[in-house]
């Protein structure tokens, strides 16, 4: 599982390092590639390449033209893209890509269990607020308290 948030810094070639941590679980549970694609949020996502698959499979057998199913598909699918992490243990992140997340310089890695989410600083810090203020909320606790129970 990914977990953890890691503050790293994105190259002017578009390249940044996957943290050591999240690194060490996608190389022991997967292998060395992630599907990126834009996230709903302001930040991109980023799928092993086996969870991807099955989240494409699970889509695959969704009828495509039912509303939902479509903007998934022109959101999320078509925006992904693979990117292998080459020797050092960085990502080249396409321009279409980091355009899209604001990522310029200072980036976060935020593991969330089985994606990892890839945010500009100050979108991060944006969506940490949001969460704190949402954090009250009955959805919030019903599912925590769900969790405890399971």
């Amino acid at each position: 599982m990914f977990r953890g948030v890691y503050e790293h810094q994105i190259d002017a070639k578009g390249r940044t390092s996957l943290p050591a941590k999240l690194r060490e679980t996608l190389v022991g549970a997967y292998d060395e590639r992630l599907i990126i694609t834009t996230a709903l949020d302001r930040c991109l996502h980023a799928y092993p390449v086996r969870e991807w698959e099955a989240l494409e499979a699970s889509l695959a057998r969704r009828n495509p033209m039912e509303p939902g199913v479509k903007t998934l598909m022109r959101l999320y699918v078509a925006s992904a893209q693979e990117c292998p992490l080459d020797r050092l243990g960085r990502l080249l992140i396409p321009p279409s890509l980091r355009s899209y997340a604001g990522l310029e310089k200072d980036v976060v890695w935020a593991g969330m269990v089985k994606v990892i989410e890839l945010w500009s600083r100050e979108g991060w810090a944006k969506a940490q607020e949001e969460a704190r203020q949402e954090a009250a909320s009955a959805d919030v606790m019903k599912v925590l308290s769900e969790l405890r129970h399971a």
